[in-house]
């Protein structure tokens, strides 16, 4: 257990799917990849749902036989009855191989990819905490770790990848670059129920989403017997219920939304009821010389589109091609590092963008399915709006851009989108009160934009135009 070497070219922190991912598409590229993980897997991990975009990622790692023989609920798409609104979406209308993806459980399905990964070739270590981190001026070199059975060691590294979730080992303890989207300081409250009633047929297997005043519920089936039923609300509401207990807050919320209480109405809550903020959050730099922050490590959104293990996957995929290439010698790693930043923040403000939309309850899926195709840079109209927002909630989008390209105007784009289209509600009612004679809607929308400022503050170190990613014949960055 504890022969960890000395010294490897690439240390991944953390083995959940941001971490597994970049380690065994740099093992695969032949390089010494080296990864260290706190927990021994498997383990209990919330966020069940899956992207089809994940369908390509997983094609990469070459771990798409294994997940499939896994048995995992297949996911066709969405039900969702929002506001006033209820519609499908089906991923089956979308094009090439990402035509569904699955609902799993998180610790059978990260443990698969870690265990995949030693047999790509990365040297995993489980039961393996980081303690510390040592810099040459502003590059990480070496870390110092330690195991539960008392066994300690150093080992030092070309480059590190932080994989290491909301903890941030980088982040939170040496960067200290993380703030918290103001707007988004949500709980989730949650439960496992069994003998529920399932959508109909077409949409078996779908998660169904449904909002309530307050904010929002899933219902994601798991497999043929378990359901995951949870609640997503602002901590402001969930203190004010404080004094009740967990379960009476989490069933009021359930009654509320009749499309989840008509669901479990003859089933059994089988599990105990689990609570965990889960706070939007940011990084103002993703990565810098030597190191990339993948994941929740660099950022976290509130899990309205499903969008943690893209985001994980996709932003792993990104570090893997920028070191794959700098330490080949095809890129300049300053570029590199540039690049990634710009293409991961790119892929979550993207999220950031939907997720404040659809608080807006007020709006009509018209209007969503306007605003997708307004950030895509495809030219879809009239009939292809709805196929405009599903590639968009899919992540499918995030997979186009990084092979076409990454531009200023991408990044231009999503600003000025913020800018002219968002209003959030908890902004709107604290600053109507406090200044009844401003327009409150335009404040609001400058609240929200001072709220995730900074990361749209991309002093590039380089230019990034025409730069992309290629998967063939090696993964790795590419100039037009």
């Amino acid at each position: 257990m504890s022969n960890i070497p000395n010294s490897t070219q690439i240390l991944v922190i953390g083995g959940g799917p941001a971490g597994s991912t970049a380690a065994t598409l740099l093992a695969r590229e032949g390089f010494d990849v080296t990864l260290l993980e706190r927990d021994f897997f498997p383990r209990y991990h919330i966020g069940e749902s899956l992207l089809p975009s994940a369908l390509e990622i997983f094609d990469l790692l070459g771990v798409r036989e294994k997940v499939e023989a896994q048995g995992f609920q297949r996911k066709p798409g969405a039900y969702l009855e929002w506001g006033k609104e209820k519609w499908s979406l089906n991923f089956g209308e979308l094009s090439g191989n990402h035509t569904y993806s699955f609902q799993v459980r998180r610790a059978d399905f990260d443990h698969l990819l870690l265990e995949h990964s030693k047999s790509q070739g990365v040297k995993v270590f489980e039961g393996t905490e980081i303690r510390q981190v040592s810099f040459d001026e502003n590059r990480p070199k070496s870390a110092t770790w330690s195991q539960s059975n008392g066994i300690t060691g150093e080992i030092s590294f070309d480059f590190v990848i932080d994989a290491s979730g909301r903890a941030g080992v980088l982040s939170t303890r040496y960067l200290k670059n993380r703030r918290n989207h103001n707007v988004f300081q949500n709980i989730a409250i949650w439960g496992y129920w069994k003998n529920v009633k399932r959508l109909p047929q077409g949409k078996e297997g779908a998660i169904a989403v449904g909002s309530i005043p307050e904010g929002w519920l899933w219902g994601i089936p798991l497999d043929e017997e378990i359901m995951s039923i949870g609640v997503v609300m602002h901590k402001d509401i969930y203190k004010e219920r404080r004094n009740k207990k967990l379960e009476e807050i989490y069933s009021e919320a359930i009654k509320e939304c009749s499309l989840i209480s008509d669901m479990i109405e003859p089933g059994q809550l089988v599990s105990e009821v689990k609570v965990e903020q889960d706070y939007s959050y940011t990084s103002d730099y993703f990565s810098g010389p030597g190191y990339f922050m993948s994941g929740d490590a660099a950022c976290f959104l509130d899990p309205l589109l499903s969008s943690g293990v893209h985001l994980a996957t996709y932003s792993a995929l990104l570090a893997a091609a920028s070191v794959a290439s700098i330490l080949r010698g095809e890129i300049d790693e300053a570029q590199a590092a540039t690049f990634y930043d710009k293409s991961y923040r790119q892929a979550y403000l993207r999220f950031l963008v939907f997720v404040s939309a659809f608080y807006d309850q007020n709006r009509g899926k018209d209007s969503y399915f306007w605003e997708a195709q307004k950030l895509s840079r495809h030219d879809f109209s009239g009939a292809d709006l709805k196929l405009a927002f599903l590639n968009l909630v899919s992540g499918v989008e995030d997979l186009v851009d990084a092979q076409e390209g990454v531009t200023e105007f991408a990044v231009n784009e999503m600003s000025k989108r913020i800018k002219e289209n968002h209003e959030l509600r908890q902004d709107k009612q604290a600053l109507a009160l406090k200044d009844k004679s401003t327009d409150s809607s335009v404040q609001a929308t400058n609240n929200f934009f001072n709220a995730v400022e900074g990361f749209f503050s991309l002093s590039a170190a380089g230019a990034i135009d025409g730069v992309y990613v290629v998967t063939k014949p090696n993964i790795g960055l590419c100039r037009v």
